[in-house]
């Protein structure tokens, strides 16, 4: 089942939650619209909105509130999304310019915090105090696991121990969150609460593994990825830490300067550099042992079409080309 198939198995709801997105994006404020329809409408899979859907469809959810949760899991995610581009300088994502390039920094914080307080407000429309708990501490997480990574820019000291804890709390917890979420408004017993929170919690750790392998591989920017991105910012993420593990103490040497200094002076030779060692294909490696985990939790629901395509979105994350 590949990602059209899977859109397709959900396409009325994903009309809805489309919908349901532009409808709440509106404000008085033109510069508010503006903004908003920009980067909402800049493309990407609508990944967490998918599994959201999906796993309430999974547990034979009838009603309309999980278009309302994938909304504002989209909202939160989005707002982040403006809030890094900020913090990053970055100018481009999905090859399209981000909105801090095109209406500066301080509209893009500020439509970012419309976009977190518009998630609230429809999460009170909700009106379930289980909601309000799970993404209220999911954003408050994802905003620690934002400045653990500010920390470690430009330390080559960061293990793979620190590398995980940042993309648990930045990217990790909305998944978990979503699917968790589904469990909710299903009032699901505990144990399939556990399994969608940790089918989310690997999927998304699986993702972001193979987003950070991306910034090296060599297909990169040919799916809107602009290569060396977290290199410019001094990130040391999965690849590099590996490459420095295991690389001859040259390689060790470059990539440890590398991240001390930042900038992409010299990415191809550390992409060479990483591609003489076994780091793209460790992060890989991990990347399918996590996307392994998330589908062995979906053992816990009742087979269906909806399961069996949650199953495939864990397959996707990781079959990206590296």
């Amino acid at each position: 089942m590949d990602l059209d198939a899977i859109r397709e198995l959900i396409s009325s709801d994903l009309a809805a939650t489309d919908q349901l997105i532009l409808d709440r994006l509106a404000s008085d404020v033109v510069l508010i619209n503006q903004v908003g329809h920009y980067i909402v409408g800049s493309g990407g899979k609508r990944l967490r909105p998918v599994i959201v859907l999906l796993a309430a469809n999974a547990l034979g959810y009838s009603g309309k509130h999980h278009i309302d949760l994938a909304a504002i899991v989209e909202f939160i995610h989005t707002a982040t999304l403006l809030h890094d581009d900020v913090v990053d300088g970055s100018e481009q994502r999905r090859s399209r310019d981000t909105a801090n390039a095109v209406w500066g920094n301080a509209a893009s914080v500020l439509v970012g915090d419309f976009l977190y307080s518009r998630s609230f407000e429809m999460m009170v429309e909700v009106d379930d105090m289980r909601v309000m708990n799970i993404l209220s501490t999911a954003t408050n997480k994802i905003a620690e696991g934002e400045v653990l990574q500010l920390l470690n820019c430009h330390d080559p000291e960061v293990d793979e121990a620190r590398y995980r804890e940042v993309i648990l709390r930045k990217t990790a917890t909305l998944f978990e969150a979503g699917t968790r979420l589904a469990g909710v408004i299903t009032d699901a017993d505990q144990t399939i609460d556990d399994a969608l929170a940790a089918y989310g919690r690997h999927l998304g750790t699986a993702f972001q593994m193979i987003d950070d392998a991306l910034d090296y591989g060599s297909s990169g920017v040919d799916i809107g990825k602009n290569i060396g991105d977290d290199l410019a910012e001094g990130k040391p993420t999965l690849p590099l830490i590996r490459a420095m593990q295991v690389g001859t103490p040259e390689v060790s040497a470059l990539i440890r300067q590398v991240i001390e200094e930042g900038g992409v002076d010299r990415v191809d030779e550390v992409i060479k550099a990483i591609q003489s060692t076994d780091a793209i294909e460790y992060t890989a490696n991990l990347a399918r042992e996590e996307a392994r985990l998330a589908k062995e939790a979906l053992e816990a629901l009742p087979a269906s079409a909806y399961r069996d395509a949650l199953a495939a979105v864990a397959d996707f994350s990781v079959d990206r080309p590296l």
